[in-house]
């Protein structure tokens, strides 16, 4: 059973009335574009582990059946020592994510939003390829790869709730338990807070190994990276880190440093690389959030496309055992494509106007592949999106054409 596939439904119902809330509070927690990138890498996320649900169980299967020291049950008990010990290599998961080059090059996905919402909880990378060698251990003590497998979905749903601003301190749970309090200080930017609380469900880890900070109302968390990421695009977000390091492997002189450098501490750059490309220092006092101002109509447009995507991605991730290698890849393409679009679009690229035009009409004309139900429904946002987009794209011109001539007068 896919945990994570029956909880979208929760997520989202969760994510409708953190909005209400926004809307009752007046609290400005919520962007259009930063929220559609959160659910655009989420949807990257989830189509890449559909892609390889079954790597991370055959390696537990294989490692449990050959080496593991204890034959152990599928008692209640079992579950919950399974569930415990889970989260405690989570933890280590976690924290070589923050410490390790190449593993942050992938868990900075997460990170990379300068909100904080439920949609920020959504943002998982794509390229998590590495982690399931942490939860090995389980394997060998003997615990049956489901019940690995369960109590890391488990552990993952945990974690959605706790990405929210709307929920302050919770006194004594905040000794034992992860809480969004202690979470909002592992999201945040500012060097109190840095590499600190890697906690899944317990926080007790962070504060038996001395990673432990408590948010603080003298230091009022800046959330997002040091290294912004100052995009909308899904796939340069899931990209970025990995292209910086392939940047600085081949500009160092020395051999050593471009093998070692994926291995060395997370920031860690060879000096003559420092030297010739230094990267600018992040002032918090002056911090502004990365924003592109466009037309309603724009946003409205890229909100009903990502519906339309989440759709296509939702069957995907329900009926892939069968659907055929070839409609897998041209569905998978062409989600990733849309994600890219999305991104453009929110970004007042010059070729999205193009770019969406064109992959919207090879929508149209492939519906006929499609469950009837399910072609009228994507066919009936494309028609009813499509002139928000025109319309967008037409205001937009016009507002650029207008500051241009006040700049020129």
């Amino acid at each position: 059973m896919n945990i994570i596939l029956y909880a979208i439904p929760f997520f989202f119902l969760l994510i409708a009335m953190e909005l209400i809330a926004e809307r009752v509070k007046g609290t400005d927690y919520y962007r259009v574009n930063d929220s559609l990138t959160s659910l655009a890498t989420g949807v990257i996320n989830q189509i890449v582990n559909v892609s390889k649900r079954l790597i991370p169980f055959t390696l537990y299967v294989l490692v449990e059946q050959q080496f593991s020291i204890f034959q152990l049950g599928d008692s209640w008990i079992i579950w919950v020592i399974a569930f415990v010990l889970y989260d405690f290599c989570y933890y280590w998961n976690h924290r070589m994510g923050h410490e390790i080059n190449f593993l942050w090059a992938s868990h900075v996905v997460h990170h990379s939003s300068e909100e904080y919402n439920l949609t920020t909880a959504l943002r998982q990378t794509g390229t998590g390829f590495f982690g399931v060698i942490f939860y090995l251990p389980l394997a060998i003590l003997g615990f049956d790869p489901v019940i690995i497998l369960s109590v890391g979905a488990l552990n993952l749903v945990y974690q959605f709730w706790v990405h929210t601003r709307h929920i302050g301190k919770l006194g004594f749970l905040e000794k034992i338990f992860v809480t969004p309090s202690n979470h909002r200080a592992h999201h945040a930017q500012n060097s109190v807070y840095i590499d600190r609380n890697y906690g899944g469900v317990f926080i007790l880890w962070d504060r038996l190994f001395g990673s432990f900070q408590e948010e603080l109302d003298s230091h009022p968390v800046i959330f997002g990276i040091t290294g912004a990421v100052k995009s909308w695009n899904p796939l340069w977000i899931n990209a970025q880190v990995y292209a910086s390091l392939l940047h600085d492997a081949w500009h160092t002189k020395r051999w050593q440093d471009k093998l070692t450098i994926w291995f060395r501490r997370t920031g860690w750059r060879p000096a003559d690389v420092e030297e010739k490309f230094p990267l600018e220092k992040v002032d918090l006092t002056k911090f502004h959030k990365f924003d592109i101002q466009i037309p309603n109509k724009i946003k409205l447009y890229a909100v009903l496309q990502y519906v339309q995507l989440a759709a296509l991605a939702l069957l995907f991730s329900v009926a892939a055992s069968s659907i055929n290698v070839s409609d897998r890849f041209q569905i998978i393409t062409y989600v990733i494509v849309g994600l890219f679009g999305i991104g453009a679009t929110l970004e007042t690229r010059p070729f999205a106007g193009i770019l969406e035009w064109i992959r919207n009409s090879i929508l149209l004309v492939s519906l006929f592949k499609l469950p009837f139900l399910l072609g009228l429904f994507l066919a009936l946002i494309t028609l009813v999106s499509l002139p928000f987009l025109f319309l967008g794209r037409l205001e937009l011109e016009r507002n650029q054409a207008i500051t241009e001539s006040l700049n020129t007068n």
